[in-house]
Order: structure tokens, then sequence, then C-alpha cells
């Protein structure tokens, strides 16, 4: 070869080379660019990559109901239900008290419940039915029956009685009650009332002893289960309703809140938001007339096309056995249930079981650390929403403590705000202009959601007044609109938001919301009472706060704990009796004429620090007898049943 031919070979070769090594350089730099953006990510974003593939679920989910408002042709949960029951028909859909009821068992069966309901029951559609039943597959039979042909179910509360009841009835306009087999005797001393109402009372039970009272049973054996026409559930509308859900809310007796089909299908999606599969397997033992259990518990099981293992209600001995004899993967809790578990013996199969995933609300952290350290890496996520409310936030990420987690992505979707509140007066801080003020980062606030169209506010049934009650305007600029959620809440520096209080007449005890206005107007009834004011105290290593309610005795009359002990277990439910009762000469006034509760909350229960007489709910003695300074001890030591 010629001395230029080498020349030539050679310069290529050094030409490759450069090129290969500049090739490289850029690659290098391009990695380590991509570790540097990883780290930085990683130093200032944590959470980056998990909102972001969470707010992708969010956003599909939401595209599709944004579709149907756009077509006017909206897919129910029940219509998901119906394409579960073609698609698996064999698969469980429920598992109670040992027995599986497949997609296809409870499909028939509601619409067997459907025919009778139109031909011997004579319901028509658009009219509303209401329910009073525990958990059972014929709690969700009914309930999807009574879609099927159109109606919509009213979920009454299982420990409400006589005029809660009644007023609940009127309230959401049911002219037909349908009554659990093990409820009827609940009935007895409002059954004359419902008559001269006319509501018609049908009942999941045969040989029915009382007049006027049907079986829904005799009539089912008899019924068909052909299919009942489509068009009878269909709706163009994904804001009408699709049943009605009572809560205590913030005052006075029970309310309807609307449920849409919005609403339903949004917490439909819970489970899935979270990562959950149809092989998932998820344990409620929560109430079915409550939103968890119904909404996102039966809801979420459907829409992924899941199984739902059901409980009457919560038992702490048998949950563990439970989620290992059926392959518990998922479970909804409220705080007091995970605490409950906690409680329990512990025994070297604690870990031993599928669980990987549990979802609900009101979990404390210590209560939070100590599940984890003793059941095992379970993935815990919080959800904070009310039943009526227009705001969900959800802890996707499993931080302890926290009830949800904000972002930018989310708040570019929803409209929220923390603002100052005075306890004191029990009201916003409003400055010289008349509007609310924000609180920084860090700071605990009341939350306040923006009524909007992505945002709706549908209110309750029956009172335009209560809806509007729940309402603030002109919070930041003139003629804005907020829900007012009622709760103080705090939003740390990386979006985490924390729950820190109840305002108003409101606290929470046992899983329920107790409203305080409903308490008082029952206990002032009493022969003895002059005024009252009920509000909640803390109690050590319990959630929420008891009831407590600060007397006024008429003159002339003397405290009798017999009467007013009677009083409150006849009329109203156990997690809201209050538990202590505390004589006073004065009740305190805001400066807008209310109730004062922040100092009689601060002060507690302690006889040693309070000087007026303080009584306890005696279940024993059937008696509010005095509470002792040993007595008060037992209390906080866990000793005294509450």
């Amino acid at each position: 070869m010629s001395r230029a031919c080498l020349c030539a070979v050679s310069e290529e070769c050094g030409s490759a080379v450069d090129t290969m090594a500049l090739s490289l350089g850029w690659l290098s730099a391009a990695v380590s660019g991509l570790v540097c953006a990883h780290a930085l990510q990683r130093l200032c974003f944590p959470y980056f990559w998990r909102d972001l593939v969470f707010l992708l679920r969010v956003v599909r989910y939401g595209a599709r109901l944004e579709f149907y408002r756009w077509r006017r042709s909206v897919r129910t949960v029940l219509d998901r239900f119906v394409e579960q029951a073609q698609r698996v028909p064999n698969k469980p859909f429920v598992i109670y008290e040992g027995t599986a009821h497949t997609y296809r068992d409870v499909e028939q069966r509601s619409n067997r419940l459907a025919n009778v309901f139109l031909d011997s029951v004579g319901l028509q559609r658009g009219d509303c039915v209401a329910m009073l039943m525990n958990n059972e597959p014929d709690y969700l039979c009914v309930w999807f029956g009574l879609a099927k042909v159109g109606c919509t179910a009213a979920f009454l509360n299982t420990n409400i009685r006589s005029g809660s009841l009644l007023h609940c009835l009127d309230c959401c306009g049911a002219r037909t009650l349908v009554v659990g087999s093990d409820l009827l005797e609940c009935l007895e001393s409002i059954l004359l009332d419902l008559q001269q109402r006319n509501i018609q009372v049908w009942t999941m039970k045969s040989h029915v002893r009382y007049p006027h009272v049907c079986s829904l049973l005799e009539q089912l054996d008899v019924g068909s289960d052909k299919l009942v026409p489509a068009e009878l559930r269909a709706t163009t509308s994904i804001t009408a309703p699709a049943m009605y859900i009572f809560t205590s809310g913030t005052t006075g007796l029970p309310k309807a809140a609307v449920i849409t089909h919005l609403q339903s299908l949004k917490a439909a999606s819970g489970f899935s938001a979270f990562g959950a599969t149809e092989s998932d397997v998820i344990y409620t033992s929560l109430p079915l007339y409550h939103s968890a259990a119904s909404l996102v518990g039966i809801g979420g099981t459907i829409e992924l096309g899941a199984t739902c293992v059901l409980k009457k209600k919560f038992s702490a001995s048998q949950f563990w056995p439970d989620c290992r004899n059926h392959g518990v993967t998922i479970f909804q809790y409220i705080g007091e249930l995970c605490r409950y578990l906690c409680n329990q013996p512990k025994t070297e199969m604690d870990q031993v079981h599928k669980v990987r995933m549990g979802v609900g609300n009101g979990l404390r952290q210590d209560v939070w650390r100590e599940f984890l350290l003793r059941f095992g890496n379970i993935k815990l996520c919080e959800i904070y929403g009310s039943t009526e409310g227009n705001l969900c936030f959800m802890n996707h990420i499993g931080k302890t403590g926290a009830v949800g987690r904000s972002n930018v992505f989310y708040k570019l979707l929803f409209k929220y705000d923390l603002v100052k509140y005075d306890m004191v007066k029990d009201e916003p801080v409003r400055d010289q202009h008349g509007f609310c003020q924000r609180v920084k980062k860090g700071e605990t606030g009341l939350l306040l959601s923006r009524v909007s169209a992505i945002s709706p506010f549908f209110g309750y049934a029956g009172n335009k007044q209560l809806t509007e009650k729940r309402l603030m305007r002109n919070v930041l600029v003139k003629g804005d609109a907020y829900f007012n959620t009622g709760d103080l809440m705090a939003e740390d520096q990386e979006g985490f938001i924390c729950f820190r209080d109840r305002v108003g007449d409101t606290f929470r005890w046992k899983g329920e919301n107790v409203a305080t206005t409903e308490v008082a107007e029952v206990l002032s009834v009493v022969d003895f009472v002059q005024e009252v004011n009920v509000y909640g105290v803390e109690i050590p290593g319990h959630e929420g706060r008891a009831g407590m309610a600060a007397l006024i005795i008429r003159p002339g009359f003397a405290f009798d704990g017999d009467k007013l002990f009677d009083c409150a277990v006849k009329d109203l439910p156990t997690y809201a009796r209050p538990l202590f009762a505390r004589l006073r000469d004065t009740l305190e006034m805001t400066s807008t004429f209310k109730q004062q509760k922040f100092q009689l909350v601060q002060s507690g229960f302690n006889p040693s620090t309070i000087s007026d007489p303080l009584y306890v709910l005696d279940y024993h003695q059937k008696s509010y007898v005095p509470l002792t300074d040993q007595i008060y001890q037992n209390v906080v030591s866990g000793e005294w049943k509450l």
C-alpha cells in the first residue's frame, strides 16, 4: 500500500476516533445532566412522579365524566354493575357471613325486587324510597332494585329513632319505607305516625305481625327475575340525584344530602385512583348508610369488578381471621377501627395476612405508627371529604398524619382556601373590607372550597335555607361562593393537608358526626332543664370528642340523673348521648348571640380543676352519677366503659 493510502486511512481513523470521542462526550454530558436532574427532582420535588401518576388516573376518569356530560348519556354505577354481572357473572361480588354472592346472584335478586317494586308495591320512576337496613347482601339488592325502576333511595342511619326518623322521611319526601328484618321493632312507637302520613312500610321479613306492614319476601317468592326496561333507570343528566344520604352536618336534625350520579361516580373511582385492581378483595365493616361504605366501598368494588367482604358490623376480634380466611388485600377504616385493632392482644399471627392497603379517614398519628409497627407494611391512604361537600383530598403518598395531598396540578383543577378563624368568637376573621384572610403555609385555618362548575355543591333535599347556610359568600372577592367544610386544617410546605379540629356546632365521636343543636333540643324537653349547651371534650387515647352537656337548672327544680338518662337513651343514638353533664349558673354567649363553647371545650371534664358539679353517664345504674376523681381516673385509663 502506498504512503498516500496509508495517510488517508490514518486520517479516516483519526476522524472516526474524534467523532466517537465527541459522541461519548455528549452522551456522558447527557447522562450527567439526567443524573443531576433526577437528584434535583428527588431533592426539591420528591413526590413528582407519584403525583403525576395519580393525577393521570384522576384526569382519565374525570375525562370520562365530562364525556358523559357532553354526550348527555350517563353510564351510572348501576350500569357498571350490570356490565360486570355480564362480564364476570360467576365471580363473588359480596361475601357475607361465609357465603359468597356472585355478581349474577345479586343481579338476579335485584331484578326480582325491581319487578316486585313495580307490580306489588306500585312504585313509579322518580319516587323516593327510604331504606332502614343493616349491612347485608339484601341491602345492595334493594338499593339496586330501586335504582333499576328509576327510584331514588334514601339511606337512613339505623341509630335514629322516633321523631328524628319521621323528620328524615319528611325532608326527603319518601312515601315508602323498606325495613330490614331485624329493625322492624324499632318502628313500633311510630307505626301510627307512619300510617297517618300515608307512608307504606315493607320489610325483608316473612310472617309480619304488625298491621299495615307488608312483607317483601313473600312477594319475592312469587316474583319474576325478568329484566325491567333499561329506560326506567336511564338518565341524561350526570347531576341528577342518584340517592340521598343523611348527615348531621353542622346543626340541627339530620339532613338529606343530595348525592348525584356525578358524586357517586367520583367516589367509585377512589380505589382505582390508589392503584387497586379487580384481583383485590375489599373488607368493608362500616355501615352502608354512610357514603364511605356505599359509595366508595361498594361503588369502588363495582368499578373494579372486585370482591367485597361485607360485615354486619365491625368486630376487632374477627377482623384479622376474616382477612386471612378470605384473602383480603384492602380494608376500609375509620380512625377508631384501627385503634380497636391495636388494643387487641398481640399474637404471633399479627403480620400473617395479605392486606396491603387501608383506605379511610380520621386516623391519629400515634395510632397510625403503632398500626404499621404491629401489623406490617400496609399503605394507609386517607380520604378527606364530607358526604355533601364539593372537595376531596386523598393522601395517595401514605404520609403519616396527613388527610390528603395537594400540589400544583391539584390546585389547577380545584380551588380551595384556608382562612383565618377566631376560635373565641367562633367565626372567620374578616378585614376592614369584609373579606376573609388566607393563612400562611403551616398555619391553621378554616377550609373553604370554591363552588364552581368543576366543583358544584348540590346541597340538601327539601330545604334551600339549609343549603344556603353551608355556603359563605363574598369570601375573597365580591360575588364568590365557597362551601364551608367546618374543619380547621393546615397545609405544610410539601403540600400535605393535616386535620386540626372541627368548629361550630359539630363534633365527631365513634366515627359519627354529632350535631350539638340536635342533642340540645332533645335534652331541653327534660322538665328541670332551663338551658343546655352541648359540646365535645377530648378523652386521652380516644378519637374525636365525647359529648358533654352544660346545663342550667330551672328555678324550683333539682338535677335528676335518672330523668336525663332516660331522655338521652330513648331519643338519641348511642354515639350522640352526652357522656358528661356539667351544671352551670350561666352560659356565656358570643357577640352574635351564639352559645360560647370554646372555653367549655378547653376546660375539659376534670373534677379537680372544675368547680361546677360534674356527672357521668352510667349504664349500670341507668343514671347520670357524680363524676368523682376516681371515676375520672378510670375514664382516662380506659377502665370506664364509654
